[in-house]
């Protein structure tokens, strides 16, 4: 072993260890391998193996280098280093990329050669008296100098500029050949071959170009002999004969082919080469240089023509002109010698100076960011402009034309317009500035605060929502959430807060909280979501639809689920425990707290989901109650003017409202608020003291106890929390004084309507009911509960004293709205319980209405509020809950077009929830005192309400949106209350039957409209009204014999189809006013059907009632089911047949056999027929709605259930009865089978049902024959005919619906003529083979006629096919050998419904057909002319 060299070794000891290693010939530790190259696949030559050059010159060689030199071919052009760092993957082979991009040294050498310097002059230095040679100083270089090409020092630049002054000046000598003018072109390579030269005489010697003899490109260095130069110059003059001995056309021709195949790189090279020489040739003194100003642009230099020389400028014209296209300013100064190009001073931002360094060349591009900018004006094209922004979020108008000092100026594009886009903020939320993201969020809150306020609307196209969300606006907020800096956190709250929560919404919502039923609202839950699960999810029960929904949202990513839920994507980024730990941990500045507290309200107001969301993340509800919900604080919190720098540690009423909401998610979620957050100790704290002794400013402590009463009522509606009404003394106290007060505030007047909504289910909850046995005995007696009616009654009294004063009732109406809601209640409640003596309960009844409602009933402005119904109202008004622009279904809004002037549902001066509340209490008192009901006959003669009534159910609804979903609930209460009552006078008033027609229509618009959650109107609707012979005066008033008498006086279809017999039915069929009659008797029976059929409503039905009936202690939670459309569909009264159809329909599918059908099958359809028998007679504007096909395709249920059951007598009489109406000329017209039909995938498969149908039990039946032909007229699809020509073929045996007793004419099958060849190929095929007959089916018969006969006998211009077959049809007629059909088919004339084919024929052929009937059949029978005899 060798040891390794110590310190303090020299370096002979080195070389000695080096010697020792070398001698012992051992094996070194590390070895260096050279690897074959894989190109070549031989190992490289050695030393040995070299040829050595006969020249004795230093040469040195390189491996695998060609002895040869390389042929003079241009290479490849150069590539920027940049360019060439080509993106590589990872998976890619290194060898594989290697063998692509690696480019071997020989591309670039071939061999290194000494130069030749023996040719070269030596030259002394010149002699000196300094010591050193003088140093130069830059300052002494002259400006004027410069470089070429590259890059020289300041001493090389100095040497060139001395050898330049040291050389002398020669002018042209007279050996300078003056050759032929060649064209400028010619040595400009980068002009174009296709334009002159230059233009005047040629001949001319002014424009002549002087050559010199000495080559400018091949200068013979490098040819190591002595007569390098000699060879250069011989190149050059053999190059100047080969010029003068072409012509200018092939001297232009051969520059076309040198700038076609040499590279642009080495043509650029060329051209400097031959520039600078010729310039120093001729010995041009002046030197001109050309400085732009875009830096790219290389200088040129320039020869200044002498006196009396033609020479010419090297200057492209063409770039000299895109130079002056972009530089408009720039001027030229000629200072001696150099002629330069600059800008005008004034558009300079600041002067150069001399005494700056490197300031010789000023770079204009550089400070064109300095220069004023130029005034923004409107661009005069029909493309939108990109909008721009304020920093305030205001739009900026394109040719607004701000200072620069606001901040609205930038430099990126359109820099001359002030404003951010979109686009330009999303950059700058993602910048490493603090200062700029935090700006940059601001502005994006601002701006979708105000986008959502519709302040855009009318100045942009498109949505901003919409498009913020699409690029991903709400995942920029969530990454901006976790940002570490406060600042930024701040910013994207309030940018959150922007986009989920709309302030309108919320004080909407507050308002209507004090309403009938306003404490329920359906959640904030997008319904446009994806159809398929829906249709995938039909069979499954609630509980599983849910479980599915919510398994298929986990497994999808974030972004998929929040572009149809906003809400639902966030809570699955886990957003509640990042607002925890920020609420928790950063404890940010009171108007963060606020946004965060509104965000998580609008995130409850979602869904009982979301809500148990909130609950369960870990101390998110700990940390609102304990630093929000505090019992104690200090209590410098209520002096005036104290500003709050932490919101830690004081009680606030936007965490008291979302405490609320949160309840308000499901019965499960108060019970965990009170209970385990200790909700009932600050329920006490904030209920027990009046807001004045709350240590909190005025109306934060109003607020703060209004949301502590809305929370207790939510808890007393589910039962919840009624122990507290041991309280009460001290809520009487308060309540009896402020009650007396009559000018209030309105913070005061909602806070006391808050208190009542409390009490009201307290009444409800102290009611006893049937299955008491079954629940607790309530916390609460009645005792306890019923002592504010008398202060609530003469506060009521005092209120209703100034109904005339419009300032005051405007602020008393919510409070008194409330009162009679409480009132309602509390009689209701009242006549059940044991311990109220009944009579007692009736005289306070009777009391009631003659000292108060009778009184108010007839007040001027009661009357005034009646007429106010129709402008407020959604139905009457559908635009008026349109949703607004800014709205995207992703987020849940309640926001309109035009907002919610005071003139609206939900308006201030709206009457709907006062005269709402009224018809509840006299809901309420007719109930329980029947002899009162003519007291309140009044009500619905006022004329408002009946233009109201009439108004609403005439005008088709608006579409459902959440909007008008929440809204309309608030109407249809109205309208309930007004029916309840018009069905209570129905049987008492005998003049009531005025106002049946009316109200029964109302009712029946009203079933068709109601939405999820109002089961129970629709229930109590059906049940006493829309089957109440009542509202139908016309059984009793002669409409069956009316209908009679119409059908006899316009001997419609009907009667055609009275005529038509039944395989079953040997008698004649009734009479319409008959089957009227009979239906009308039958009314309970119909109504008994129809309830039967809503069975699958029953647990809807449940909870609603529990809602409505004040069974709290059933109900589960305060949001109502989520809105998809009414509970009923629009075509309700053929329930019953579509249920029986699909239960067949569905068990054929499976396979089961059909022995699950009702008993009572002939009574149930005929039942439905009955009941629709009566609405198209008496009410048929209420069956409007619903497409004629549509009432077709239910009809044809008939025949597709049960197999024979249309044979039945009932069902027949009444189907053919509905059959006439529905063939009427007015309902033929409407009637359109191919646009698509509600409930009915494919009218063409129903179709094919039928006919199939048809075929097997059809047993030749007219009326089912009518159903099978109405949907051939020619107006409607072809392939429902092709179905029935081409492949039923076998059904025309049975189709024997006589022409007489056919109800369509048909001209609707025969006009316009067949033009689809393949049809009218069926329609002959089937008469020439005898499939169809005039005695088997005469319509289709008649059909088949007039077709073919228009088609043979045809001469218009037409594709040569049918050219073909048509001549061919004719001559195939002609030589027909059944006569009778020959006959039809030729000398058919036209329909005739008297005759008994159907239609006439001519006596003989007219002149035209007969002369084109000989033409076409000339080539059968050429010898004898065709003898036709009529």
């Amino acid at each position: 072993m060798f040891s390794r060299p110590k310190p303090g070794e020299s370096e002979a000891d080195l070389i000695h260890f080096q010697n020792q290693f070398l001698a012992s010939r051992a094996s070194p530790a590390v070895k260096i391998v050279k690897k074959a190259d894989k190109r070549k696949g031989e190992e490289r030559s050695t030393d040995a193996e070299r040829p050595q050059l006969q020249d004795s010159k230093d040469v040195v060689m390189l491996d695998d280098f060609p002895d040869i030199l390389p042929a003079l071919t241009p290479g490849p052009p150069k590539k920027s280093k940049i360019k060439s760092a080509c993106v590589h993957f990872d998976d890619e082979d290194p060898e594989e990329r290697l063998e692509n991009y690696d480019q071997h040294i020989t591309a670039v050498f071939s061999k290194i050669i000494e130069r030749d310097t023996s040719a070269e002059a030596v030259t002394m230095p010149v002699p000196t008296g300094d010591p050193f040679p003088r140093i130069f100083h830059r300052s002494e270089i002259k400006s004027e100098v410069k470089v070429g090409s590259g890059r020289k020092s300041i001493f090389a630049q100095k040497m060139a500029a001395r050898r330049a002054a040291e050389k002398p000046a020669t002018a042209p000598s007279a050996e300078c050949a003056q050759i032929r003018p060649i064209p400028l072109d010619v040595l400009n390579t980068e002009g174009s071959a296709k334009e002159a030269p230059y233009s005047g005489n040629r001949e001319n010697k002014a424009d002549d170009i002087f050559i010199s003899q000495r080559p400018c490109i091949i200068t013979g260095k490098g040819l190591g002999s002595q007569r390098s130069e000699q060879e250069a110059q011989a190149i050059h003059k053999e190059n100047l004969e080969k010029l003068q001995s072409m012509s200018q056309e092939e001297i232009l021709k051969e520059q076309e082919r040198l700038l076609a195949q040499l590279d642009p790189s080495l043509v650029a090279f060329l051209k400097s080469r031959r520039g600078g020489n010729y310039s120093g040739n001729v010995g041009q003194k002046n030197e001109i240089k050309m400085e732009q100003n875009r830096p790219e642009e290389s200088v040129e230099s320039l020869t200044v023509p002498q006196r009396g020389v033609g020479a010419s400028l090297s200057i492209q014209e063409s770039d000299l002109e895109e130079s002056e296209r972009r530089d408009e300013n720039m001027k030229m100064e000629i200072t001696g010698k150099v002629v330069i190009f600059s800008p005008k001073d004034d558009d300079l931002p600041l002067k150069p100076r001399k005494e700056w360094i490197h300031m010789d060349n000023v770079e204009f591009e550089k400070l064109e960011w300095m220069k004023d900018l130029p005034s923004p004006r409107q661009k005069k094209t029909k493309k939108g402009m990109e909008a721009r922004f304020s920093l305030k979020g205001d739009l900026i108008p394109a040719d607004a034309d701000l200072p620069t000092h606001l901040g609205l100026h930038h430099h990126g594009e359109e820099a001359e317009r002030a404003g951010y886009s979109l686009q330009e903020l999303f950059h700058l939320s993602r910048s490493q500035l603090i200062q700029q993201r935090t700006l940059a969020l601001q502005v994006l809150g601002r701006i979708v605060q105000k986008a959502r306020a519709g302040e855009f609307a009318s100045s942009l196209k498109g949505s901003v929502l919409r498009l913020l969300l699409d690029a991903g606006f709400l995942f920029l907020l969530r990454f901006s959430l976790d940002d570490a800096v406060d600042n930024v956190m701040a910013a994207s709250v309030g940018a959150l807060r922007a986009l989920l929560v709309s302030s309108d919404d919320e004080k909407c919502l507050d308002w209507t909280f004090s309403w009938y039923q306003g404490m329920a609202t359906f959640p904030f839950v997008p319904s446009n979501e994806e159809e398929e699960e829906e249709e995938e999810e039909e069979e499954l029960t609630g509980t599983e639809r849910s479980q599915n929904k919510k398994r298929k949202d986990e497994n999808k990513p974030d972004a998929d689920v929040a572009r149809y839920d906003v809400v639902k994507g966030l809570l699955k980024t886990r957003v509640q425990h990042r607002l925890r730990y920020i609420l928790e941990v950063v404890r940010p500045v009171p108007a963060v707290v606020l946004d965060i507290l509104h965000i998580l309200t609008r995130i409850a107001r979602h869904s009982s989901e979301a809500c148990i969301q909130l609950l369960d993340c870990p101390r998110l509800i700990d940390t609102i109650v304990r630093e929000f919900l505090p019992t104690r604080w200090d209590p410098h919190v209520a002096e005036p003017g104290c500003l709050l720098t932490s919101l830690h540690g004081v009680a606030c009423a936007a965490a008291m409202k979302f405490i609320r909401v949160l309840a308000s998610g499901g019965r499960n979620a108060a019970a965990r608020l009170l209970n385990k957050f200790e909700m009932k100790s600050r329920l006490i704290r904030f209920t027990a003291e009046d807001p004045q002794d709350l240590l909190l400013p005025r109306e934060e402590a109003i607020r703060l106890s209004t949301e502590a009463f809305r929370l207790w009522a939510v808890a007393a509606g589910y039962g919840q929390a009624c122990d507290l009404y041991r309280y009460s003394p001290k809520l009487k106290k308060w309540e009896w004084y402020q009650s007396n007060e009559i000018a209030e505030n309105t913070e005061r007047v909602v806070f006391k309507a808050s208190s009542q909504s409390c009490v009201i289910l307290l009444l409800y909850f102290s009611n006893s009911s049937e299955d008491s046995e079954q629940i607790p005995p309530p916390p609460v007696t009645w005792n306890q509960v019923s002592g504010l009616q008398p202060f609530l009654e003469t506060s009521l009294k005092k209120f209703l004293q100034v109904i005339s004063q419009t300032e005051t009732w405007q602020i008393l109406q919510p409070l008194t709205t409330t009162y009679m809601i409480y009132l309602g209640v509390y009689y209701s409640a009242c006549s059940q319980q044991p311990s109220v003596n009944p009579i007692d309960c009736l005289e306070e009844l009777e009391r009631l209405t003659s000292e108060v409602l009778q009184p108010l009933l007839s007040h001027p402005a009661v009357h005034s509020m009646w007429d106010l119904l129709r402008p407020c109202s959604a139905l009457c008004n559908p635009l008026s809950c349109s949703p607004a622009p800014e709205s995207v279904f992703s987020i849940v809004s309640l926001s309109c077009t035009g907002g919610k002037p005071p003139l609206s549902l939900v308006g201030s001066k709206s009457p709907f929830p006062f005269l709402t509340a009224l018809l509840f209490l006299i809901s309420s008192i007719t109930r329980i005192h029947k002899g009162l009901i003519s007291k309140y006959s009044s009500v619905l003669s006022f004329e408002g309400l009946k233009d109201y009534l009439h108004q609403s159910w005439q005008t088709a609804p608006p579409s459902v949106t959440p909007a008008s979903a929440w809204m309309l609930r608030h109407e249809y209460h109205l309208q309930y209350f007004a029916l309840a009552l018009a069905s209570k006078m129905a049987g008492t008033c005998p003049d009531y039957s005025r106002h049946a027609s009316l109200h029964h229509c109302v009712a029946m618009a009203l079933l068709s409209r109601l939405l999820p959650g109002s089961e129970h109107l629709a229930y109590e609707i059906l049940l006493d009204l829309a089957f109440n012979p009542e509202f139908l005066p016309e059984g009793k008033t002669g409409g069956p014999e009316a209908a009679d008498f119409s059908d006899i006086l316009h001997l419609s279809a009907s009667a055609k189809l009275s005529q038509t017999g039944s395989v079953a039915a040997s008698s004649s069929m009734p009479t319409r006013g008959a089957l009227l009659r009979e239906s009308y008797q039958n009314l309970p029976a119909i109504r008994s059907c129809y309830l039967s059929h809503f069975v699958h409503l029953q647990p809807a039905l449940v909870h609603s009632q529990a809602s409505y009936q004040g069974r709290n202690y059933l109900i589960q939670s305060m949001l109502l089911p989520e809105v998809r459309g009414p509970i009923l569909p629009s075509d309700w009264p053929f329930f019953p047949l579509i249920s029986l159809y699909n239960k067949v329909t569905n068990a054929e599918t499976r396979g089961a056999v059909l022995n699950s059908l009702p008993l009572d099958l002939v009574n149930t359809v005929t039942w439905n027929l009955q009941w629709v028998l009566l609405l198209e007679t008496w009410r048929p504007k209420t069956l409007q709605s619903i497409p004629t096909a549509a009432k077709l395709a239910r009809l044809m249920c008939v025949f597709l259930t049960g197999g024979d059951l249309f044979l039945e007598v009932p069902i027949h009489c009444y189907t053919a009865a509905l059959l006439s109406m529905y063939c009427q000329p007015k309902a033929l017209d409407s009637l359109n089978l191919d646009a698509p039909l509600p409930g009915l995938a494919s009218f063409h498969d129903l179709y094919i049902s039928l006919l199939e149908q048809f075929e097997g039990v059809s047993f030749g039946d007219p009326l089912f024959g009518v159903f099978v032909l109405l949907p051939l007229q020619k107006r409607f699809s072809v392939h429902l005919r092709l179905s029935v020509f081409g492949e039923h073929t076998s059904i025309l045996r049975a189709l024997g619906v006589p022409l007489q007793q056919f109800p369509v004419p048909l001209e609707r099958y025969t006009s316009p003529p067949e033009d689809n060849l393949n049809l009218l190929r069926h329609y002959f095929r089937t008469l020439v083979t005898g499939a169809l007959r005039s005695t088997w089916c005469p319509v289709l018969y008649v059909v088949a006629v007039a077709h073919v006969n228009s088609f043979i006998f045809s001469q218009d211009s037409t594709t040569q096919e049918a050219d073909a077959a048509r001549k061919s049809m004719l001559r195939k007629t002609w030589l027909l050998v059944d006569e009778t059909l020959k006959k039809h088919l030729l000398y058919y004339r036209l329909l005739n419904a008297e005759s008994p084919l159907g239609f006439e024929l001519y006596e003989q052929l007219p002149p035209i057909r007969l002369k084109y009937l000989q033409m076409v059949t000339q080539k059968e029978n050429k010898e004898n002319a065709p003898v036709l005899v009529s």
